[in-house]
């Protein structure tokens, strides 16, 4: 037995090499190859790489293989690499970042390479100092935390985003992508989960506002929520679905799932990335349509950031009421172009998002983060101009 990289490897040796290279490789040191070898053809039979788990005992994604020799024949078996055990405890996985996520009052954590490592209590990030280790160590962790949520980081997959227990979303980012050395960008979800009631008791909703929000809610308006990174879009979504009837069934649809709804009936469902042969992705579009046969009462996209803004458009304009959604936005006036961008992803020409947008969604919320306060800024409704083009007016 001998561990060798990726099956790639065997494939070469199998069609350019010969039997005896790989007689080489797998007893090193023999000063005679058994017969079997020598009277065999390896490669009457194609060799056929076996799907492998995503996350592995180490980074190199090395795997075993071992030769049976039987009579006048040999073949070669590639044996699956154990995966990883997941972590013992949060605290484990996390190492030196573990003390500043037991903080309740931390939103985020970012780490930047070896050199310095970032915290946001909600007033802004601060420095917090350095990394206490090596650059390999680093890496070794943002592979484990990634292979805790499931998911696998390499060289071929080096940007990936997973959720961990209790909400906590981590993405990482591997070099060469990233200049710096690894980055690791950690997003803690609130401990508490607010009411709308809350939120205006906290000033991140006025009064005024409160009012449209509960008609919005009980008249079963379909909702898109806009914003920056860390605005708060999720938490007045999650506090908007709260509110629903609890006889309603509520399926939400996400890259990575994030949103905490206090609510009976909730389903949710996630997107899954592609494993290390290529296959096996499953995205936003396709969900959104397996969604659809759940019989959703309301259905919610986390995130539109792609060609998937025309099924969500389609959806909510095939009678499901009571729908949202949440999409990346500098201000209430740039929604509609952000929104002709996504619809030209999915080959829609800017009137046909314009018309569907204004048939599908009712209500726009924007949300801003200023000076460590999160507030709803404006509140607005689609509508066609003259030209027959997206625009949105005040609410």
């Amino acid at each position: 037995m001998a561990v060798v990289p990726p099956t790639v490897l065997l494939t070469f040796l199998h069609r350019y090499c010969g039997r005896a290279a790989l007689h080489d490789l797998l007893l090193p040191g023999a000063s005679e190859r058994p017969p079997c070898l020598v009277s065999a053809d390896v490669t009457s039979t194609p060799f056929v790489p076996q799907p492998r788990p995503r996350a592995l005992a180490s980074d190199s994604d090395a795997v075993a293989i071992d030769v049976e020799a039987s009579g006048a024949s040999a073949r070669v078996i590639e044996r699956e690499p154990v995966e990883s055990a997941p972590t013992a405890s949060p605290d484990a996985a996390f190492g030196p970042l573990a003390a500043y996520l037991a903080r309740g009052s931390v939103t985020d954590v970012f780490v930047n390479g070896a050199r310095d490592i970032w915290v946001d209590e909600g007033a802004g990030a601060v420095r917090v100092g350095a990394w206490p280790g090596s650059e390999a160590d680093l890496r070794t962790s943002a592979v484990r935390l990634i292979a805790l949520g499931g998911r696998h980081i390499d060289e071929a997959s080096p940007c990936v985003d997973v959720r961990l227990n209790g909400g906590i979303r981590v993405h990482a980012v591997l070099p060469p992508v990233s200049t710096t050395g690894t980055l690791i960008s950690i997003r803690v979800p609130s401990r508490q989960r607010p009411k709308l009631a809350e939120l205006v008791a906290s000033g991140e909703v006025d009064a005024r506002q409160w009012e449209l929000l509960n008609a919005a809610i009980g008249g079963r308006r379909n909702v898109l929520i806009t914003g920056a990174a860390g605005s708060g879009k999720t938490t007045l979504l999650a506090a908007m679905l709260s509110e629903a009837p609890a006889a309603e069934r509520i399926v939400v649809i996400e890259d990575v799932a994030e949103l905490r709804i206090e609510h009976p009936h909730v389903v949710s469902l996630e997107a899954r990335q592609a494993n290390l042969e290529g296959v096996g992705e499953i995205g936003i579009s396709r969900l959104l349509r397996e969604a659809l046969r759940m019989r959703p009462d309301r259905l919610v996209l986390g995130e539109c950031r792609g060609a998937e803004i025309r099924d969500l458009l389609t959806a909510l304009n095939t009678g499901h009421d009571g729908g949202a959604g949440t999409l990346h936005a500098n201000s209430l006036a740039d929604v509609p172009a952000r929104i002709e961008a996504l619809g030209a992803l999915a080959s829609m020409t800017p009137e046909a998002v314009a018309r569907q947008t204004v048939s599908a969604i009712d209500l726009v919320l924007h949300l801003e983060h200023r000076g460590g306060r999160r507030r709803l800024a404006e509140t607005g409704r689609f509508c066609l101009d003259s030209a027959g083009r997206l625009q949105v007016v005040a609410a």
